[in-house]
């Protein structure tokens, strides 16, 4: 673990934490999922307006950094929905494309990455389960309980990591 003296990191998780992703939920609820057509209407996603505000006061004070269950061919989509909104700079780090991990096991495994070398100071996720193991491995989390919940969604992030 580093130390006091590191860089201190608020990790923010992006679907229903920053970005609200109700447009989109229809796109889950069918069979077979369409999750082409899901990640495609990611870049129409509002902000979350409780999650924008902790983000710019966490970023006085802290390096952002954005930790995504979103696989790597959405980044292009992902950095110009942040810029286009104006959240702060931030390094992105997203699902390898054949990924197909529960977030909880894919997240976990980059907070303790970047814990070797800086002082994780929070992280904020809508995911339960991404957060239950994060505080079990001793991270401070804030849960994101301010987006409408999707059983669809937590469905796809916990059995077919996807998101």
């Amino acid at each position: 673990m580093a130390d006091s003296s590191e860089p201190q990191v608020a990790v923010f998780d992006l679907d229903n934490t920053l970005a609200d992703t109700g447009h989109r939920q229809r796109f889950l609820e069918r069979r077979p999922r369409d999750w082409a057509g899901f990640f495609a209407a990611a870049p129409k996603d509002p902000p979350l307006a409780e999650g924008v505000a902790l983000l710019r006061e966490l970023a006085g004070e802290c390096e952002i950094v954005y930790l995504t269950g979103r696989p790597e061919r959405c980044r292009f989509d992902t950095l110009d929905w942040l810029a286009r909104h104006g959240l702060p700079e931030g390094r992105v780090y997203m699902r390898r494309d054949a990924d197909r991990r529960p977030a909880r096991n894919t997240k976990l495994e980059i907070l303790r990455r970047l814990a070797r070398d800086r002082v994780i100071r929070v992280l904020v996720d809508d995911d339960e389960l991404v957060c239950d193991d994060a505080e079990r491995a001793g991270f401070t989390v804030v849960r994101a309980r301010w987006a409408k919940k999707s059983a669809a969604l937590k469905d796809a992030q916990e059995r077919e990591g996807r998101t």
